[in-house]
């Protein structure tokens, strides 16, 4: 049976996250009040609702409270998101992701039960920072407290070397989990294993340490 994803509110944000899940082939219930957001996202969403995300009857038409998953992306307005996502936690919604646009929004969402809330700009903004910061850098997954799953271009001063010769994780206390090389991954790669230019190498580390190596 396939997985069913509530998305409230079809802004920018939103509406990504609806065409990404559609083409994940899940079921997608997708709601705004504005007619013209979901007429964009009805030629190819599952089901497309005009409604008024604070109508709990028309939510409840709509089939939203019985989704796995519901994403409450509500814009600007705060008190709107906060109202919504009470209502979907009351009526039982297994889980609930929400968009903050500031640390207190957020907080609240914290302490109304949301497990999960996004701060898309500020993520954002972050990762276009630290992609500055660190060379190369593509991809960023926080892994644990100072620490993220690093997807960097292998540096340029690393060229040539076996990983036995770099000896990174002594020399900056980095791990390296895989390594591709065009079309082919090597993945927990040995000490033996030599980093080529135009490597792209999988590493795990704190953004300091990537930041050293890669300078």
């Amino acid at each position: 049976m396939k997985k069913t994803f509530g998305v409230i509110g079809l802004g920018r944000f939103g509406y990504h996250v609806v065409k990404t899940l559609t083409e994940a082939d899940v079921e997608v219930i997708a709601i705004d009040k504005d007619p013209d957001k979901v007429k964009k996202v009805s030629e190819f969403v599952t089901h497309a609702y005009v409604a008024d995300a604070l109508d709990e009857k028309a939510l409840e038409e709509s089939g939203v409270f019985t989704s796995d998953v519901v994403i409450v992306s509500i814009g600007q307005n705060i008190e709107a998101s906060i109202l919504v996502t009470v209502l979907l936690i009351n009526r039982g919604v297994k889980e609930v992701v929400a968009k903050a646009i500031n640390p207190l929004h957020g907080e609240v969402l914290n302490r109304l039960g949301v497990k999960r809330v996004v701060y898309p700009e500020m993520e954002i903004a972050v990762k276009l920072a630290r992609s500055l910061l660190i060379g190369g850098m593509l991809e960023e997954i926080p892994f644990a407290p100072g620490y993220s799953i690093f997807e960097i271009k292998a540096p340029k001063k690393l060229s040539g070397k076996t990983l036995k010769d770099l000896d990174l994780r002594r020399n900056y206390g980095i791990t390296v989990l895989a390594i591709k090389r065009g079309d082919s991954v090597i993945v927990n790669p040995s000490a033996k294993d030599r980093i080529e230019e135009e490597d792209i190498l999988l590493v795990l580390g704190s953004e300091e340490n990537v930041t050293s190596m890669s300078e």
